[in-house]
């Protein structure tokens, strides 16, 4: 299993997917609490590698990941554009109901914070490369 990981100063994106990319879980989560759920998400599942963004804050989150979790590697990916990209694909995982959905794509904005569904790209991206 590969956890995602959106670092960020006040909430992070965690996601849970397997090497096919099936997903077990997501959330966002208060940057206070991404310690506590990555480990509560290691004792669930079976953690064999940290995928995570490499922008923002992504080396103090390293360095707080390395030295919290030692024996579980870390793997930086490119985050470029993984904020719009995340925006459509929350509509395509949440499809628009009521008014919103007579609003053109460009014009949607996701009811909630999309930093889960960033990690899930991360995932996503991960893979992409792992594969030939």
């Amino acid at each position: 299993m590969l956890l995602g990981f959106d670092p960020g100063r006040d909430k992070c994106g965690i996601a849970v997917a397997d090497a096919a990319g099936m997903l077990a879980e997501h959330q966002v989560v208060a940057a206070a609490a991404a310690m506590t759920t990555v480990a509560a998400w290691r004792s669930r599942y079976a953690i064999t590698r940290l995928v995570m963004g490499n922008q923002t804050t992504a080396q103090q989150w390293q360095t707080r990941l390395a030295q919290e979790f030692p024996d579980l590697p870390i793997t930086l990916v490119d985050e470029r554009n993984s904020s719009l990209e995340a925006r459509d694909r929350y509509w395509q995982l949440y499809p628009p109901r009521g008014l919103t959905r007579l609003l053109p794509p460009g014009m949607r904005l996701p009811p909630r914070p999309v930093d889960d569904i960033v990690a899930i790209l991360l995932i996503e991206r991960y893979l992409a490369i792992q594969r030939p």
